[in-house]
């Protein structure tokens, strides 16, 4: 569960479909995270990190590093953390995923890197009672699809995907808690954040 504010958050996108992953160009991550520190330099326009998450990959080589599961539920691994924003690997065994949760009013993208993900988008109509709304259908995404900036959503690694996956998140702004919208209870809990490695080393959360 990850998010992000600032310049051009207006005008939000949506899902983005990409015929092939092979439209992509690669980049290591220290090549992404500089890229993204630039950006962030001139205000973290949404436009434009938008775009340069549609048209990269993380080169498979360079991703390894923050490859890391649980047997039992995702996995987040922080990449790179500053004020301005922060960026994390998150695995999921095949039937893992993340509850309906928010982003604090931030911008989070998450682009799938490997396997296949199940992205829900949603929206918060009135808070007591709770009501969420879904916005548009579930979409399975595989490499290279991007979904967001997100407000409300849920992930999965659906059963019958077959393989385990890795996502790239990125959120400006980043924060320690989020909302979590359990829907069967209709209520809405406050929750802090892990992680589970940083910079390529477990962390107690791991364990």
């Amino acid at each position: 569960m990850n998010g992000g504010r600032g310049s051009g958050a207006a005008g939000q996108r949506g899902p983005t479909r990409r015929k092939g992953a092979l439209m992509a160009s690669y980049v290591s991550v220290k090549s992404f995270v500089d890229r993204l520190e630039t950006m962030a330099a001139v205000g973290f326009n949404t436009n434009e990190v938008h775009a340069y998450l549609t048209d990269t990959l993380i080169e498979p080589s360079s991703l390894d590093t923050y490859v890391r599961f649980n047997s039992t539920r995702y996995c987040r691994n922080l990449v790179h953390k500053s004020e301005k924003f922060e960026i994390l690997v998150v695995c999921w065994k095949v039937s893992q995923g993340a509850p309906v949760h928010g982003h604090e009013g931030e911008r989070c993208w998450a682009r799938v890197e490997r396997g296949r993900l199940r992205f829900v988008n949603y929206r918060e109509v009135s808070e007591k009672p709770l009501v969420v709304e879904q916005l548009g259908e579930p979409v399975d995404g595989v490499r290279g699809h991007l979904d967001g900036p997100a407000d409300i959503h849920t992930v999965e690694n659906p059963d019958d995907s077959g393989e385990d996956a890795a996502s790239l998140h990125v959120y400006s702004s980043p924060f320690d808690e989020c909302d979590i919208y359990d829907l069967t209870l209709g209520e809405k809990k406050r929750v802090r954040m892990e992680y589970d490695t940083m910079f390529g080393k477990p962390t107690s959360a791991a364990s």
